[in-house]
């Protein structure tokens, strides 16, 4: 009898140290769909003439164009080509005035042959030295083809050393729809797209000696004057540059650029209008153009801080949310699909805070961006009590165990302006 309790209480004790000790499975997991905010977008307000291309730089899906797409004439815009092709001869850095111009007598008859074409030209008295800088301000700020011509020769020797060299950084940056003849634009041969033109802006605006001229409003250049620039929309919505054109094969141009605040970021556009009727309603057709561009940045709120991408469960119902561990937003342009993938990690007991996976977005045109998830609360061993009262639930049957419902999910829809409002694909 002494020896069967004794066999009792032995085997008793046992079955509490087994059950005490056994381990748990991992919690089963499941994750939680998830869907961004909806939001609408405005059409683009192109004109209806000539060749119109726009992009936000950056955003390579926001380059759009409208009207026709062949090589036009380019006028003045020409002037930014000789910019460019003159600081790659003699480079510039921003705030120095560069060597010294001596304005010889082949310089100074420029001036009554472009006259002769009705071609804007600026004074050039006998003997007048001007700084580089001071010639680039007189050529793209007055638009002024003597200085144009004059900058050319001065780099290049001759006009057909210009020609060479600007075809040859034509070439070099791949504007392979562009053609340039001569510096001013005054010969209607000077062609490009619109598509080109775009390029061509970015890489003014990369040049920190052409971005300040063109964005200057006013300037005093001995013996030239008072220049002001061509372009009467510096300043208004963000402009700040780029060029004028203006010619009778040409009609109204305008390179342009202007910078916006969105998304805590700055963000510039860059666009070109050709053929128009006159530079007043031209002006008028790129501010709204702009506008309509800008209204197109989107900040997409891909997850809060603390937003739910899963849920761990325990057979004891300590259940706790695997939640996104900061916040995370992007800004985009124009019709854009996002996908959201949640991997979530093997876990029995864990501690608030900890981290347990994460939720990978995925962002057309953009760089994916990963949030860690962590427990918002902690899950505890839930005590010798009831581990006694629940022989054996939940215990880990294999060292393999996997968690179940903790598969990656993806899913995603597209945000179309042309389409009623939807909602972004943000499923995790």
């Amino acid at each position: 009898m002494t020896i069967g309790v004794v066999a009792v209480l032995l085997l008793a004790v046992g079955y509490l140290v087994a059950v005490a000790v056994v381990p748990f499975a991992p919690a089963s997991a499941t994750t939680t769909k998830y869907s961004a905010p909806t939001s609408t977008l405005p059409d683009l307000r192109f004109p209806g003439y000539g060749a119109t291309a726009v992009q936000a730089t950056g955003f390579p899906e926001s380059l759009r164009t409208s009207g026709d797409t062949k090589a036009r004439s380019i006028a003045s815009i020409t002037k930014v080509v000789t910019a460019l092709v003159v600081l790659d001869a003699r480079p510039l850095d921003r705030g120095e005035s560069g060597p010294t111009i001596r304005f010889d007598a082949q310089m100074q008859a420029l001036y009554a042959e472009y006259l002769a074409q009705n071609g804007e030209v600026a004074p050039m008295p006998d003997g007048l030295r001007l700084s580089e800088h001071q010639t680039m301000q007189v050529m793209l700020m007055k638009s002024a083809n003597n200085y144009a011509g004059a900058l050319a020769l001065w780099a290049f020797g001759s006009m057909d050393g210009y020609e060479r060299a600007a075809s040859a950084w034509l070439d070099e940056h791949g504007l392979d729809d562009t053609t340039i003849h001569e510096p001013t634009g005054l010969d209607p041969a000077n062609r490009s797209t619109a598509t080109d033109l775009v390029r061509l802006g970015q890489l003014a605006l990369a040049d920190p000696v052409v971005k300040e001229i063109v964005g200057t409003e006013q300037v005093t250049v001995p013996g030239a004057g008072e220049i002001e620039n061509s372009n009467k929309l510096l300043g208004m919505d963000g402009i700040e540059g780029i060029k004028t054109g203006t010619l009778d094969e040409a009609g109204a141009c305008l390179l342009f650029a202007a910078t916006y605040q969105r998304g805590g970021r700055q963000v510039t556009v860059v666009g070109v209008m050709l053929g128009g009727r006159d530079h007043p309603s031209l002006d008028v057709d790129v501010r709204r153009l702009l506008r309509s561009v800008a209204d197109n940045f989107q900040t997409v709120t891909l997850t809060h801080a603390g937003q739910t991408f899963g849920t761990y469960s325990t057979p004891w119902r300590d259940d706790a949310d695997a939640v996104a561990a900061d916040a995370a937003e992007v800004l985009v342009w124009g019709d854009t699909t996002v996908t959201a993938r949640t991997r979530l990690d093997s876990v029995t007991l864990g501690e608030r805070g900890e981290r347990v996976g994460s939720v990978r977005f995925s962002i057309e045109h953009h760089d994916p961006v990963t949030v860690p998830l962590e427990l918002q609360r902690s899950i505890e061993d839930p005590g010798l009590w009831w581990r006694w009262t629940n022989p054996f639930r939940g215990v880990e049957t294999s060292p393999s165990a996997a968690v179940a419902g903790a598969a990656p999910r993806a899913a995603s829809t597209s945000l179309d302006p042309a389409s009623p409002p939807q909602r972004w694909g943000l499923a995790a």
